[in-house]
């Protein structure tokens, strides 16, 4: 074992330092982020390790993996210095999720069922109904209504026992933008205009009734199919672990993120349910961030297996050709 190596400690932002930080630091050849984390923590008063974000000294550069080994930060030995900065409160990334999907499950039971009347019951031209006066919900907003619902409490089944996080937390500022998109967008956004006794989700006819079938099939297909592939992603990492794997099987040989692409599917399905621009919007916003992360996603594979990884030419939606030599067989 190689004797201890002493670093010296800054402060990321000299301007902003932090009280009692350690001035040095001892690691061994075993010391990982995590545990240097936990050393400052203790030595500066009991904080949180989790506020501690660690950077190498010459690109800046924040050291992500908290089970990444101290010795083998090159810039970190070579100019034997660590820079720290406090990161602020943080949320476990468990809790961010389950915050930011439990707002759309509350909306879409609340809007329906007990805000409605008070919505949409308000004699004004373009919203001709009262209390008293307003249609029942349709077959189409009921099945709308549970679709969403089931959607998200899906996603928080798998929060809680499916997904596996290589980052622990997340600054506790970031969480009011974070559920804004859950909250507002897929919540308040897509109740208001989807219980509405005027929407093309209220019409009750033949062809609706196709669509709605239509729907609930490619939902059901998206979900379960979704479902399937976090199931996979999540074998890649161990409890508590950051590793990296190369993620196969069921869709991965199509797309570099199929979850998103049978997300959309799913989401698909409730497009042909509801019959809404809000649901459209929705999924175009959604879709362009999901877009962003797998392309973040595509190189970070490339570059971390160049040799084992094979190059996806599309991330979420596949083109023609792509599609039928993997139904065929000939892309796995």
């Amino acid at each position: 074992m190689a004797p201890p190596v002493t670093l010296k400690v800054s402060s990321r932002i000299p301007k902003k330092p932090i009280k009692k930080l350690p001035t040095s630091i001892e690691i061994t050849d075993k010391t990982t982020v995590q545990d240097v984390k936990d050393t400052l923590a203790k030595r500066a008063g009991g904080w949180d390790p989790n506020r501690f974000g660690l950077y190498e000294p010459e690109k800046k550069k924040l050291l992500k993996d908290r089970r990444a080994l101290i010795s083998q930060q090159e810039s970190v030995v070579s100019g034997k210095e660590i820079l720290v900065k406090d990161l602020g409160p943080q949320l476990s990334w468990t809790t961010v999720f389950v915050i930011e999907y439990a707002g759309p499950i509350i909306i879409h039971l609340l809007f329906p069922f007990l805000l409605r009347p008070y919505l949409y019951g308000l004699s004004l031209p373009y919203l001709p109904y009262t209390s008293s006066s307003l249609p029942p919900l349709s077959t189409s907003q009921l099945l709308a209504c549970a679709m969403i619902v089931l959607h998200f409490v899906k996603r928080e089944y798998e929060t809680l026992f499916i997904h596996r996080f290589s980052l622990a937390t997340m600054p506790l500022f970031k969480i009011v933008k974070n559920s804004a998109h859950y909250w507002f967008l897929s919540g308040v956004w897509l109740a208001y205009w989807i219980y509405a006794p005027g929407s093309y989700t209220a019409l009750e006819t033949p062809l609706n009734q196709k669509l709605d079938i239509i729907g609930l099939v490619l939902y059901i297909f998206g979900e379960v199919s979704n479902f399937h592939t976090h199931v996979t992603l999540s074998k890649l990492r161990s409890p508590g672990g950051t590793e990296r794997g190369i993620p196969k099987g069921y869709g991965f040989g199509l797309v570099t993120c199929p979850n998103y692409m049978f997300e959309m599917i799913a989401w698909t399905g409730v497009l042909l349910v509801t019959r809404s621009s809000a649901t459209l919007l929705f999924m175009v916003v959604g879709f362009v961030q999901m877009h962003i992360w797998a392309l973040k996603k595509e190189k970070a594979l490339r570059t971390e297996f160049p040799k084992e990884y094979r190059k996806k030419r599309y991330q979420i939606i596949p083109g023609p050709a792509a599609l039928v030599g993997y139904l065929s067989g000939k892309a796995k």
